[in-house]
């Protein structure tokens, strides 16, 4: 019986829903292979990973052959929202306009990227007035 998903993955278990999130599904091996250090992890460390996601709720697995293929529960867009109402929640006082005012106000964001957030802005504008 897969447990409650809890709010938020760490940072290895992010690092393999993306992962699934872009293969789709796969087995231990494959996701050893599509992992950005291929070969740096012992296969008992991802699936033990693996099997985590999967007790978290995150996974689902079927046996195909000899071997688990898992696949993600949550859409990556979920996850995402997900994080973003936890991270406006505790460090922001659950306020939204706080967050995307310090995101705005990081020095490292050029024109390009400000002229998209506004395009982002105005879509969701014009989607609520229409």
């Amino acid at each position: 019986m897969a447990r409650q998903k809890s709010e938020l993955l760490t940072s290895v278990e992010l690092e393999f829903m993306k992962t699934l999130w872009s293969i789709g599904k796969g087995s231990v091996r494959d996701v050893m292979g599509a992992l950005s250090d291929p070969g740096q992890r012992a296969y008992t460390s991802v699936a033990t990973v693996l099997k985590i996601l999967h007790d978290k709720g995150y996974l689902v697995s079927e046996k195909k052959d000899r071997a688990l293929v898992y696949a993600p529960t949550l859409a990556r867009e979920d996850y995402e929202a997900r994080s973003l109402r936890s991270l406006s929640r505790t460090l922001f006082d659950g306020t939204p306009s706080a967050l995307v005012a310090r995101l705005v106000d990081d020095e490292s964001l050029d024109e390009a990227e400000m002229a998209a957030i506004r395009q982002v802005i105005n879509d969701r504008i014009g989607r609520d007035d229409g």
